[in-house]
């Protein structure tokens, strides 16, 4: 019985930790650089459910996000 409530309990941690990384990884921003140009035009921001929303901008921009070419 302790063993069986030890494994969903190791179960539950290992979920949450894959959940909260999931997480991470998905509300990246996105930047979209000109090719032309090499300069900013927009940074599109996505919410989170545990590390909150981002305002991120060209003014503002993010320490680490995806990296995206535009025309």
């Amino acid at each position: 019985m302790l063993q069986t409530i030890k494994s969903l309990a190791l179960g539950g941690v290992i979920g949450m930790l894959f959940f909260v990384g999931a997480d991470y990884a998905m509300s990246i921003p996105d930047v979209h650089m000109s090719y032309s140009t090499d300069t900013c035009i927009t940074v599109e921001n996505y919410p989170s459910t545990f590390f909150g929303t981002s305002n991120y901008s060209c003014e503002n921009m993010p320490t680490k996000y995806n990296h995206v070419w535009v025309k």
